[in-house]
């Protein structure tokens, strides 16, 4: 009992074979090779005028086999189902592109794991993309992500800031969240639905505009770059 009989041997070194060739096609990843950070989203009910926020957590891992950037989607309905809609995809897709050229990194090693923590059963649009991207480069750079800033905004693969939809709602619903301040895309401060400035008064909050990754990047997270 409990020693290698010849029978045993040539069993054992067939599984010890097999041990070997598992480790070389499926590697295990450094926790150095592992990089996390979760950022706030903006966004709207189904109704289009209800603001709420909810969480996207990002991990970066390196794996040398991968031809990528490889971007894996893990759907989080904390009520239980979900899905994001193939623009919301879109958009992270295109906050990749806008982080792997920020770091002058090709990203052909990385695979981005994306989970979108959210109480709404659809996510939809590409406003959370610039927020992605924040927190793509936050994970890579080793930066953390202040927890009193949000961002809404629509990222472009040259690292622009677009303009989004119901910015007003969007504002508010941080603002009843406590954040201390929101980061909007460039030339959003007047809307069709008032004012940003008044509600920032009333709020008590900082409403900043921001046209670029980089610009959102400084405010957003305690890079000292």
């Amino acid at each position: 009992m409990g020693h290698c009989t010849a029978r045993n041997k040539p069993y054992l070194a067939f599984l010890f074979s097999a041990i070997v060739l598992c480790a070389q096609s499926f590697p295990v990843l450094s926790a150095e090779d592992r990089r996390l950070a979760t950022v706030p989203a903006l966004t709207v009910l189904a109704d289009g005028q209800t603001g709420t926020i909810h969480y996207i957590v990002l991990q970066i891992e390196k794996d040398p086999r991968r031809v990528g950037p490889t971007v894996q989607f893990n759907e989080i309905h904390l009520g239980g189902g979900s899905i994001v809609s193939e623009d919301w995809k879109e958009g992270v897709r295109q906050a990749v592109v806008a982080a792997t050229k920020a770091v002058k990194e090709d990203g052909r090693e990385w695979v981005i794991t994306v989970k979108n923590r959210s109480y709404n059963r659809l996510t939809e649009g590409a406003s959370a993309s610039s927020a992605v991207a924040v927190g793509i480069l936050a994970a890579w750079r080793g930066d953390s992500i202040k927890s009193d800033v949000a961002l809404t905004g629509k990222i472009m693969p040259d690292g622009q800031i677009e303009p989004v939809g119901a910015i007003l709602a969007k504002v508010e619903s941080a603002a009843r969240a406590q954040f201390k301040t929101v980061l909007i895309p460039q030339g959003q401060l007047p809307t069709a639905d008032g004012d940003l400035s008044q509600l920032a008064s009333r709020w008590n909050i900082r409403i900043i505009e921001v046209a670029t990754l980089e610009e959102a990047y400084l405010l957003m997270t305690t890079s000292v770059r």
